[in-house]
């Protein structure tokens, strides 16, 4: 199979998830899920955490941080290498307009990474949610027609490495800080 025939593929999959052009409740809640995963969003949250948060909280908050801002360097690197644009469409007029290349997705490698780490991390209530969570994050990106399910596939899978790589590091850099 060519690459040709599996971009033709991947865009056709996609814009058989695509709910974007159609107003409703199905449309409001990709929406919400969405921007649930915006990196804004995560940042401001996990600083109020830090600030807020006992020991337990503030470790969390600053393992995602790290990994979120070690995810920023890796894909705007891989969406300026690849420079795929995004599906054709109006939703999501802020994501086009600040990031009009869709390959590797973001919001599927934050929401991926955020996931693994509480995983690893965090409270099993937590990760439980969490992996209901990034699923629909991303599989919202696509109905939503800011993505391609290649986009989310690479994107999850990113978050996910670095997740598995990021964890042990992680581990043994909070060990020395705090010894």
């Amino acid at each position: 199979m060519s690459l040709r025939s599996l971009l033709e593929l991947d865009a056709r999959l996609s814009g058989q998830m695509r709910v974007a052009e159609q107003p409703g409740l199905l449309r409001n809640m990709l929406a919400f899920l969405a921007h649930s995963g915006d990196s804004w969003l995560w940042c401001g949250g996990l600083i109020i955490l830090w600030f807020f948060g006992d020991p337990f909280w503030k470790k969390l908050a600053v393992v995602l941080l790290g990994g979120i801002a070690v995810l920023a360097i890796i894909l705007i690197t891989l969406k300026f290498l690849i420079r795929r644009r995004r599906p054709e469409g109006e939703w999501g007029r802020i994501y086009r307009n600040t990031d009009p290349h869709s390959f590797p997705s973001g919001h599927a490698a934050r929401s991926f990474f955020i996931t693994i780490a509480v995983t690893g991390f965090g409270p099993g209530w937590l990760a439980a949610i969490l992996w209901v969570w990034a699923p629909l994050v991303v599989l919202a990106r696509v109905a939503l027609g800011v993505h391609y399910v290649s986009d989310i596939a690479v994107g999850a899978l990113l978050g996910i490495l670095l997740g598995l790589i990021g964890l042990p590091v992680c581990e043994l850099l909070l060990a020395h800080a705090v010894s």
